[in-house]
């Protein structure tokens, strides 16, 4: 996932949960600009904090090298499948 799409995510994650950005930065304990800089993708957050705010609202993180992303998405399709099969 590249950062701008991780901070959407963040977001998206955020205004679903009802939270202003205030509200969700205090929750989490970090400060407002940290979480707006998350967001947008700017400004230099560490991975640490991002993942920790990844988990508090929910966005999961899932890292395939490039090379793979496709055999990753065919095989996640496939074991979906199967589950819903399975149902």
């Amino acid at each position: 996932m590249d950062p701008k799409s991780f901070g959407q995510a963040i977001r998206a994650a955020r205004t679903a949960a009802g939270m202003t950005m205030v509200d969700a930065a205090a929750m989490m304990g970090v400060s407002k600009q940290t979480l707006s800089d998350l967001e947008k993708a700017t400004g230099s957050v560490g991975l640490t904090i991002a993942l920790r705010v990844a988990r508090e609202l929910g966005v999961g993180v899932f890292a395939v090298q490039p090379t793979q992303r496709e055999a990753a998405r065919l095989a996640l399709r496939t074991q979906a499948s199967s589950l819903e099969d399975a149902a």
